[in-house]
């Protein structure tokens, strides 16, 4: 069974070191660690924690092999697990196997006296799995920030066996399903007549490799060695958070005896807004105006903003000029906040015209009175001979070419264009 490793206690980091912290922590750790700095007793064990602290700093400070990591662990850089691909350079599993005799025949340095009788060869990950889900949010939450809080429910290491499953002074036995190892090999069908190997945590002992008779076992976990618990864990979300961002709630996942507990990380998935639209910093949204508005300007509330606050504009036109729809107008300041700092991006308004409704001329007079005031018409056409035609209002452009017979629509005049100039002909018999 693969061996957990977190890069980030090779170089004791947190998880939210910048690309600054870990340049630093790893030049600490290669000094320490040299061979060449230690005394020569000591260079066996240095040089294997330099090989470890070098592959930890070439994975955390690539930002994509650390994205990598972040989501999948060290499975993803070996080749021989599951999902996982070719990895390159040093096996850190084996470096750490070698440091601190993991799967060596005896566990941990000082582990054999653990509770749950730990030992035998069996691998405990130095770091329980995180917990990751969705977390829907919408735009107004994002540009305003965010702080909600949840009751979780998680398992948490038992305080009256101290994790070890047990009564006290109760000796566990050997786990007879896995012999020890806290694992089970198998076939698993994955398609007709095919089978693949896969390794399983034992369902007997937990994984632990040992377990307690009936009689010996902790009364209140009952030999799990940990109890469910309810605890109100906060959520905070930075104004100007994106799509794609993680919040981290450090070591509240499902805890485990010997292991550290992972953290619990919500992706964060933003929710389509009706109005607004968000390209990075900046926002976009429609700017609706009346025909009236659109000639001669106008002073109003246009739009509701994220916070509720109505954004208005006082829209001045001199000497004719005219709003046409697609026209942008930009309001800088007035976008999403950026994290870390106190600007914000900008607002983009695409302008649309409504124009008025069928009928709302009613006299002959008010046709005069606007056609007196609105531009000359385009000069008119001139031709040998005029005919007057009728029309049909509110075609469908997608009709255009149903009546042809030709599949090919219009296109089919190209072909005859390519056979007088050499193109493709038919065989003469």
């Amino acid at each position: 069974m693969a061996e957990e490793i977190d890069l980030y206690d090779i170089l004791s980091l947190p998880r939210s070191a910048s690309k600054a912290e870990i340049k630093k922590a790893y030049h600490k750790a290669a000094l320490s660690s040299h061979p060449d700095k230690v005394p020569e007793t000591e260079r066996a064990t240095a040089e294997i924690r330099f090989k470890a602290v070098s592959q930890a700093y070439e994975i955390l400070y690539d930002d994509d092999k650390r994205e990598v990591y972040d989501r999948h662990g060290m499975s993803a850089f070996d080749g021989s697990r599951p999902g996982g691909m070719p990895g390159e350079g040093v096996d850190l599993d084996d470096i750490l196997q070698q440091m601190f005799g993991m799967g060596m025949g005896g566990g941990m340095p000082g582990m054999g006296g653990m509770p749950g009788g730990m030992g035998g060869g069996r691998k405990v990950p130095r770091r329980g799995k995180n917990e990751e889900q969705e977390y829907e949010v919408t735009l107004e939450e994002l540009y305003k920030g965010k702080t909600t809080r949840f009751a979780s429910t998680k398992n948490v290491v038992c305080t009256i066996c101290k994790g070890s499953g047990g009564k006290e002074k109760a000796k566990p036995h050997t786990c007879g399903v896995c012999k020890g190892q806290g694992t089970t090999t198998g076939l698993r069908s994955i398609a007709p007549g095919l089978v693949t190997q896969e390794t399983t945590t034992c369902g007997t002992c937990k994984g632990v490799g040992t377990v307690y008779k009936d009689k010996d076992r902790c009364k209140k976990c009952k030999g799990q060695r940990v109890v469910e618990t309810r605890k109100v864990l906060e959520v905070y979300i930075p104004p100007g958070s994106r799509e794609g961002d993680k919040v981290v709630l450090s070591g509240e996942a499902d805890q485990l005896p010997d292991q550290e507990p992972g953290d619990i990380v919500f992706t964060l998935k933003e929710d389509d807004h009706p109005v607004f639209k968000r390209v990075g910093a900046d926002l976009m949204a429609p700017l609706n105006v009346t025909l009236a508005e659109a000639l001669t300007g106008f002073n109003r509330v246009v739009l509701k903003h994220l916070d509720g606050r109505g954004i208005q504009l006082n829209v001045h036109h001199s000497k004719g000029k005219v709003l046409r729809p697609g026209q942008v107008l930009k309001v800088k300041g007035e976008g999403m906040p950026i994290k870390r700092s106190d600007t914000k991006g900008d607002l983009y308004l695409i302008v649309e015209v409504d124009f008025p409704e069928d009928g709302w001329i009613r006299d002959e007079a008010t046709m005069k009175a606007i056609k007196g005031i609105l531009p000359d018409p385009a000069p008119e056409i001139t031709a040998e001979t005029i005919d007057e035609v009728e029309y049909e209002f509110d075609a469908d452009i997608d009709d255009m070419g149903a009546d042809s017979d030709d599949p090919r629509g219009g296109a089919a005049w190209e072909d005859d264009d390519e056979d007088e100039e050499g193109g493709t002909q038919c065989a003469q018999q």
